[in-house]
């Protein structure tokens, strides 16, 4: 049995026909062939699969694509405009905020929803803002440094 849903992915509408049980995250990954949204755990843990669902950052394997029937989603893939990227991709580019790269969009997906409700968040609202997302390289720190940088220095 399939569903019909429609969602706007990146500013591009979408009409699909989705089983009930396919997650947010597969729909993106498999039928849409946006990979940037990883897969790390399955289990909403690690925050890899972090995109934003109408504005709010959300981890899509926690959501099934029917309940995000009629939603605007952005993955990593649409930060970007006109070839230009998002600020806080530049500043995790700038500041060295990532390395293996794994938990990067998720990182980034949260850290745009976070900045959006606070611009000029402290440290500390930046690690509780990004407490959902797990990095097992980085130790952090650049991260944080990164969204400090987008947020212009905002400490």
């Amino acid at each position: 049995m399939s569903v019909p849903i429609s969602v706007t992915v990146n500013g591009r509408l979408h009409e699909l026909e989705v089983e009930p049980r396919t997650l947010l995250a597969h729909l993106l990954r498999e039928d849409l062939t946006l990979t940037g949204t990883h897969i790390g755990c399955d289990t909403s843990q690690c925050g890899a699969c972090t995109v934003l669902i109408d504005g709010t950052s959300a981890k899509s394997c926690t959501v099934l694509a029917v309940q995000a029937d009629g939603a605007e989603i952005t993955t990593i893939e649409g930060l970007a405009q006109d070839g230009q990227l998002h600020p806080l991709q530049e500043a995790f580019w700038d500041e060295h905020g990532l390395q293996c790269g794994y938990c990067t969009p998720g990182m980034i997906m949260s850290g745009v929803d976070l900045l959006e409700r606070h611009p000029s968040p402290s440290e500390a609202e930046i690690r509780r803002g990004l407490d959902g997302n797990l990095c097992r390289c980085t130790g952090y720190e650049h991260i944080v440094n990164a969204m400090q940088a987008a947020a212009g220095g905002a400490s």
